[in-house]
């Protein structure tokens, strides 16, 4: 079965500084029938203006993902890590026993376009870590790269949980096609683009929860880009 989340359907603010869009609920935004989807707990997409970001605020017991889709943000946290994080590259945090962290676009002209992702981690009270990988964009163009697994393998980042996240571009009028592993169950992201989906289409900002389907077709109808999650 596969169920349509569609771009307009989720919470949305707009702050001024940043305009932000969440799949399923958080912060000021509930909604009993999105909460999360296994152990996928959250996917904002923000865009942040030239020169804004994110104070300094503090999370625990959540792996947390960062995609960025156009821009850079600069990341700083109690840990003493210092990045900028750039389209290309994946950014992963383990808040654990606790972690305060900020971002900030330092761009003076230029928005920064993200993903925010958070995951269950499969225990509490884990220390807190950092991780930031460049993915080759080769390794992802009409094919699946593996950008976060437990066990880090093919160079992805190591998240604290059952779960393995791709990021892929697809070339218009390209396809892939992905087999879960029976009692699993998938979430695509839509970020560029529009895709077909065991024939059903999703736009950007489209996402959708897959559970019962042993094979899925993944198409372009133009040039697209999309995450993956296979999750327990």
């Amino acid at each position: 079965m596969i169920t349509i989340r569609k771009s307009q359907d989720r919470g949305h603010f707009d702050h001024g500084w940043l305009k932000t869009y969440h799949t399923f609920s958080f912060a000021d935004y509930y909604n009993p029938n999105h909460t999360h989807f296994r152990t996928l707990r959250v996917i904002n997409e923000d865009y942040v203006k030239p020169g804004e970001g994110f104070p300094t605020h503090s999370h625990n017991d959540m792996e947390i993902i960062t995609f960025i889709l156009e821009g850079a943000l600069e990341h700083k946290d109690s840990m003493g890590n210092t990045s900028v994080i750039k389209p290309g590259e994946i950014q992963r945090m383990t808040a654990g026993t606790g972690v305060t962290h900020s971002e900030f676009n330092p761009s003076k002209k230029d928005k920064v376009h993200l993903l925010q992702i958070w995951i269950f981690p499969d225990q509490k009270g884990l220390e807190p870590s950092y991780e930031q990988q460049v993915i080759q964009s080769k390794t992802k163009t009409d094919r699946l790269a593996l950008i976060a697994s437990p066990d880090s393998r093919e160079g992805s980042v190591k998240v604290h949980q059952d779960a393995l996240v791709y990021a892929a571009s697809l070339e218009k009028d390209k396809s892939l096609t992905y087999k879960p592993d029976s009692g699993r169950g998938v979430w695509i992201q839509a970020a560029h683009g529009k895709l077909l989906l065991n024939g059903q289409e999703l736009s950007a900002g489209d996402g959708a929860s897959i559970e019962g389907e042993p094979s899925i077709k993944i198409s372009s109808r133009e040039t697209s880009e999309f995450l993956l999650f296979d999750l327990k």
